[in-house]
């Protein structure tokens, strides 16, 4: 059986639940549209009776590509000027790091949540030959969540013409600019088993500190 990371169970609670709950929250978070595998929609709308979200206003399914299940759930959404696209599979998001993420994308139109890299970076290449070693102090880990305005990620999501790793990557090829904020190396996202088991022991590190 394969991993299914969003229902993953985490300190008693499915992994998806425990992120929508900083979301529902959240006083600046208005509307929440939950983006899941098109075999979970009932699993996702039951989470929504389960849990009483008073916030969440449609759980769709995703498609074929990350970004065409990004684009899906904000042509969900209802007249929103501000989005936020974050990962469920990334449980220890903070009520903090939504704002940070709002304040910055209120100046440049896009904001990013990242961490300066920690690891030296090798480009290799398809003999797995070093070519080069990027200086580490201008590298970022993107995160999640990713903020903008409205219009602009839709306009760039829809203009798309290539595959996307991320959604600042959409507003980038439109040529827009994204500012970057701080993220949290605490704002893992979970995809393997062995990922929730660090997500495991962030989670009891939390709770001892009185952080949830």
């Amino acid at each position: 059986m394969g991993f299914d990371k969003l229902m993953a169970d985490l300190g008693g609670v499915p992994l998806l639940a425990r992120t929508v709950a900083v979301f529902e929250e959240c006083q600046q978070v208005d509307e929440i549209v939950l983006v899941v595998g098109n075999l979970n929609l009932e699993w996702g709308r039951s989470l929504v009776g389960q849990f009483g979200w008073q916030k969440v206003t449609g759980v769709c399914g995703g498609g074929a590509r990350r970004q065409d299940s990004v684009l899906r759930g904000i042509e969900h959404l209802h007249d929103c000027h501000w989005v936020l696209i974050h990962d469920g599979a990334r449980p220890f998001v903070e009520r903090e790091l939504i704002a940070c993420g709002l304040d910055a994308a209120a100046a440049a139109g896009a904001a990013v949540a990242a961490v300066p890299v920690k690891d030296t970076i090798k480009s290799v290449d398809r003999s797995g030959f070093v070519v080069s070693t990027p200086d580490r102090g201008t590298l970022w880990a993107a995160q999640t969540p990713q903020v903008f305005r409205c219009g602009l990620i839709l306009d760039a999501y829809r203009r798309l013409e290539t595959e996307v790793t991320d959604d600042a990557q959409a507003v980038e090829l439109a040529g827009s600019p994204v500012k970057i904020y701080m993220g949290s190396y605490d704002n893992i996202k979970i995809t393997t088993p062995e990922d929730l088991e660090i997500a495991e022991a962030i989670l009891r590190r939390r709770t001892a500190k009185g952080v949830t």
